[in-house]
C-alpha cells in the first residue's frame, strides 16, 4: 500500500491537491534497446517561455556508421543518430537555427561524408542556418563535417584541422613464423587479400592502397578549398592546429566561447538573445546539459592498446579522415 499526495488539477491559478491510498502491484521495466523511442527536446537554456528556439545537435567521439556496444553505450550508431536530430530540427518551424557542437578526432570516410552530406542537405531544404562550436578537438572527419556550416567557431584551447587520410594494417608475417604459423590463403586476384596481416605487403600494393587515400585525401581537400576558400591549402597535410593559428590560416572565423557561439546564431536567425536553447535526446539518456555526452563507449578490446586485424578484422580496415595519435583509436571509439 503506498500513501500518495496526488496532482489533481491546476484551475485559475489555484492547486487542488488531494491525499489518498493507492493499492496494486508496482511494475518495473527494463529497457533493452535504447534507440526503440524517438528523439525529443530538451530544453537547456534561454527562456522557457520563448516559443523561438535553436537546437544544439552534439557530435561526440570516433564517428562510425556502426552501432556501438558496450556497457557504458547506449548502443548508437553516430551516422543514424546525427541524421535523426537533424530531420528533427528541419519539421520544428519554431527551431530557427543549429549549433553543431562538435568534440571529435573524426573517423571513417564514409560516415564523414554521409553526415556531411546530411548537414548540406539541411541547411539548402531548410534554409536555416548552421553554425558550429568546437570543443576540445575538431579534427579530421569532424572538421570535414564543420565545413558544410555557416560558420565556425573554436574554444581558446581546442585543436582543429587533420585534413588527411589514414588506414591502419599491420604486418604480422615474422609474429607468426616465430610461433611456427604459415597462412594459406585459397584466394583468385592477387590483390583480393591486400591489407592482410599475415603476409608482407607488395610494391605494387601499397601504391594501389596509396592511391585510395590520395582519392579521398583530395576529396577532403576540395570540400575545404570550397566551404573556406581563405583557408591556406599549404596546410591540408593532415597537421592540426590550436584554434588562434587555425583563425589565422582561415579553417575557422572566430575563437569563442559555447556561449558566445549560441549568440551569434541567435543573431545570425534574427531571434532573441532569450529565445530557447534545445538538445535532442532519448528519454534515457543521461546528458542533461550542452556540455554532456551521450554515453557510447564501446566495449570490445577495451583492454587491448592497439587493434589487432585478426581480433577485430571484422571492424577493420576503415578509411579513415582521423586525426589519430593512437592507432587503436578507431576500434575502442574514443
Amino acid at each position: 500500500m503506498l500513501m500518495a499526495s496526488i496532482f489533481a488539477g491546476c484551475h485559475g491559478g489555484t492547486r487542488v491537491l488531494m491525499d489518498g491510498k493507492i493499492d496494486g502491484n508496482i511494475a518495473t521495466k527494463i529497457v533493452t534497446d535504447h534507440s526503440a523511442d524517438p528523439v525529443t527536446q530538451r530544453v537547456v537554456g534561454g527562456d522557457p517561455r520563448e516559443c523561438l528556439k535553436v537546437a544544439i545537435i552534439d557530435v561526440d567521439g570516433v564517428l562510425l556508421n556502426r552501432n556501438f556496444k558496450g556497457s557504458e553505450s547506449l548502443g548508437e550508431n553516430p551516422v543514424s543518430l546525427f541524421h535523426e536530430k537533424l530531420r528533427a530540427a528541419g519539421r520544428d518551424p519554431s527551431i530557427r537555427g543549429v549549433l553543431l557542437r562538435i568534440n571529435s578526432p573524426g573517423g571513417s570516410v564514409t560516415a564523414c561524408d554521409l553526415m556531411r552530406h546530411d548537414l548540406l542537405e539541411f541547411r539548402r531544404t531548410t534554409g536555416k542556418p548552421v553554425v558550429t562550436s568546437v570543443l576540445d578537438v575538431g579534427a579530421g572527419g569532424a572538421y570535414y563535417l564543420a565545413t558544410a556550416s555557416d560558420l565556425i567557431f573554436a574554444h581558446p584551447t581546442s585543436v582543429v584541422g587533420g585534413i588527411g587520410v589514414v588506414v591502419n594494417l599491420y604486418n604480422m608475417a615474422d609474429t607468426l613464423e616465430q610461433q611456427n604459423i604459415q597462412p594459406l590463403p585459397i584466394k583468385s586476384g592477387e590483390f583480393i587479400d591486400l591489407g592482410s596481416p599475415v603476409r608482407r605487403m607488395s610494391d605494387d600494393g601499397q601504391d594501389l592502397l596509396s592511391g585510395i587515400a590520395a582519392e579521398f585525401h583530395q576529396r577532403f581537400r576540395d570540400a575545404v578549398s570550397e566551404s573556406r576558400p581563405d583557408s591556406n591549402p599549404n596546410h591540408f597535410d593532415g597537421r592540426v592546429f590550436t584554434a588562434e593559428q587555425a583563425r589565422v590560416n582561415g579553417f575557422i572565423d572566430d575563437v569563442l566561447y559555447f556561449d558566445a557561439a549560441v549568440s551569434q546564431l541567435q543573431q545570425l536567425c534574427g531571434v532573441s538573445g532569450r529565445s530557447k536553447v534545445v538538445m535532442f535526446r532519448r528519454a534515457n539518456d543521461r546528458a542533461l546539459t550542452e556540455f554532456d555526452v551521450t554515453p557510447n563507449t564501446p566495449l570490445p578490446l577495451a583492454s587491448i592498446p592497439i587493434s589487432i586485424p585478426g581480433l577485430d578484422r571484422a571492424s577493420l580496415p576503415h578509411f579513415l579522415y582521423l586525426w589519430q595519435p593512437e592507432p587503436g583509436l578507431e576500434s575502442r571509439g574514443y
